[in-house]
């Protein structure tokens, strides 16, 4: 904020302090206004440099980028499309018959900037070409009641993106408050664990709410005067900071508060390698892929899901497992071959488990009973076979919010409860060593971005969102998220465009939304936390016959590259780069051997 307070323009003394100010500069030895007589004016706009993301403004399509900035670590970039013209807008509180100053850096075809609402005459300034970053600027003076302005920048129907950063709006505060509020004081850790901190300070006169930074970049707004940022890795060190907000602006930032989070627990991914490949095993069917024993996964699969346990009915919780009748699949082994394979895989290090539901294996836990059942029948599948854990592979109708359950970190509905209390159970009674991975559709995970549950005012799908209280109660204990990002329509993604399959561009989207975290229904006081990289790996069908949504093994490398790299991207710019990200998952491992093993393959060639 500070490289936005600068002296703007020549304006005519009005005030009994600018005519005193006048004189004194005609004494010798005063050549400057004092700081108290420069207050008056300052940058009454809010997060000009797009530091905090989108916070303060009203975009019609629009998001952050790391480059190009002109400034900081971070501008807009904004693309026009149809009878859009991505205009990104925010309101800002001014005095009555006072003279501002309208700036911002631009660069881009056909990009504006300019002023409504301001009592007098609205302004516009704008660059036809500007293929650097070209300073844009112009001037205005309220009404003689105007106490609100919306200053804005767009761009031009079909002329491709534009970018801007440091718009500033130079003159006098508004009314009230006049200045935005002083950097809050006192702040300090409060709980610590393995994944999150909390954060207490004391309480800032005239600010209606608090950011919170964690390493510069912001990750909640609250009102209160505390805050809990969880999904940290482990043992890692991290730098927060707190601004306080009013109708003014946004203060300086406070001084930084180091914590270290704990050691790992239970969550992370015990004894995986650094990238690792997840595939489903077809073990209780047969389908055009054919049967493939155990033994014969090759070394390459680190996590193997048995397909599927299921329910013997929908509500009751009791899973059954039931491998392969010799009918269905006429090479299937002995229970005592199955058994033996699964020692011989984990004495290569390798983890197996049971997957929960699939296509077919709807899932309601609506009653305690039901839950209890749950655990307790998936307990004797893991103890029969001897498995290192679960996959929770639920789809369809499996879970759903009920009317008025809005707040993912405190849901309500009973299939989403009874579903995180019978996990945390069998988490707690298998102890660390216990691999828990999720499925879930990109409906269920993604989507929450538009839409959660039916919404504040009913009418949408419930299930949309629905993993994620889920995903955030169990993140502790989360050894991996590989998200479906087959078989699913379009998904908005942080650039505020919707993203379809058949790209690298819709597993890069759809991770990076992941990795960075994002608001639920677009509430910027709602922020479902990132994951860490470790945690994630990106669901991919094995080949053309496993599901809609495939892409080719350049495609699979140029989402490799883009998401660890930050190189070979395409049109999504990401918001981070990601070395860990943990791997892939593929549906199935029976399809890439029908397929002569092609995913495999291509993910030993890059992970070496």
């Amino acid at each position: 904020m500070d490289r936005a307070r600068r002296a703007h323009g020549t304006r005519r003394p009005r005030s009994v302090l600018a005519l005193l100010t006048a004189a004194l500069l005609a004494v010798p030895g005063i050549t400057a206004l004092s700081s108290a007589a420069r207050a008056a004016d300052a940058d009454v706009s809010r997060n000009g440099g797009f530091e905090s993301g989108l916070s303060g403004w009203t975009c019609t399509a629009g998001t952050t980028v790391n480059s190009p900035v002109h400034s900081g670590t971070s501008a807009l970039q904004a693309t026009p499309a149809g009878s859009d013209n991505a205009q990104c807008a925010q309101t800002v509180t001014v005095q009555p018959d006072s003279q501002y100053t309208l700036s911002g850096h631009v660069r881009g075809s056909y990009v504006y900037l300019g002023a409504n609402g301001t009592g007098t005459t609205d302004v516009s300034t704008w660059t036809q070409s500007a293929p650097d970053w070209q300073k844009l600027s112009t001037t205005f003076r309220t009404g003689a009641t105007t106490t609100k302005v919306t200053i804005y920048t767009h761009g031009w129907y079909g002329t491709g993106a534009y970018y801007a950063d440091d718009i500033s709006l130079i003159g006098p505060g508004g009314s009230g408050t006049g200045q935005p509020p002083a950097p809050p004081a006192g702040l300090r850790t409060t709980t610590v664990t393995s994944s999150s901190v909390g954060l207490s300070w004391s309480a800032v006169t005239g600010a209606t709410g608090y950011s919170v930074y964690r390493d510069g970049t912001r990750v909640q707004t609250v009102t209160g005067t505390s805050a809990t940022v969880s999904g940290l890795a482990a043992a890692t060190a991290y730098g927060f900071q707190v601004t306080a907000n009013n109708d003014a602006g946004e203060s300086a930032r406070s001084a930084v508060v180091t914590a270290t989070t704990g050691p790992g627990g239970g969550g992370g991914s015990p004894d995986l390698p650094a990238h690792a490949l997840v595939g489903y095993l077809h073990a209780s069917f047969a389908n055009g892929s054919g049967y493939t024993r155990l033994a014969d996964v090759p070394d390459s699969w680190d996590v193997i899901d048995l397909a599927f346990g299921e329910p013997t009915s929908v509500t009751s919780g009791d899973i059954r497992f039931d491998r392969c009748p010799v009918a269905e699949c006429p090479n299937v082994e002995s229970d005592a071959d199955f058994k033996a394979a699964i020692k011989a895989k984990q004495a290569a290090g390798k983890k197996v488990l049971i997957s929960i539901g699939g296509q077919n294996g709807q899932v309601q836990l609506t009653t305690t009973a039901a839950r209890d059942a749950f655990v307790t029948s998936v307990s004797k599948i893991i103890d029969t076979y001897g498995l290192d854990g679960l996959d929770i592979d639920f789809e369809g109708h499996s879970l759903s919010l009920n009317t008025g359950d809005t707040d993912f970190r405190n849901p309500t509905t009973p299939v989403i409860v009874n579903l995180i209390s019978a996990l945390k159970t069998l988490k707690a009674r298998y102890g660390t060593k216990f691999v828990l991975t999720m499925a879930p559709e990109t409906f269920f995970v993604q989507n929450g971005y538009q839409f959660y549950g039916s919404g504040k005012w009913g009418g949408q799908d419930p299930r949309c969102g629905a993993y994620l209280p889920v995903v955030h109660a169990l993140r502790d204990d989360l050894t991996l998220l590989h998200v479906q990002d087959y078989n699913s329509g379009p998904i908005m993604g942080l650039d505020n465009q919707y993203h379809s399959m058949g790209g690298a561009d819709f597993h890069i989207a759809m991770t990076d939304m992941l990795l960075t975290g994002f608001p639920v229904a677009g509430d910027a006081g709602n922020v479902f936390p990132p994951l860490r990289p470790d945690q994630v790996a990106i669901g991919m069908p094995a080949s053309t016959n496993a599901g809609n949504g495939y892409v080719s093994p350049g495609e699979v490398t140029r989402t490799l590259d883009c998401l660890t790299k930050r190189t070979n991207c395409g049109s999504y710019a990401t918001h981070g780069t990601w070395p860990a990200l943990r791997g892939l998952m593929t549906w199935s491992v029976n399809w890439d051997r029908f397929a002569n093993w092609e995913f495999q393959r291509n993910f030993d060639a890059y992970f070496g």
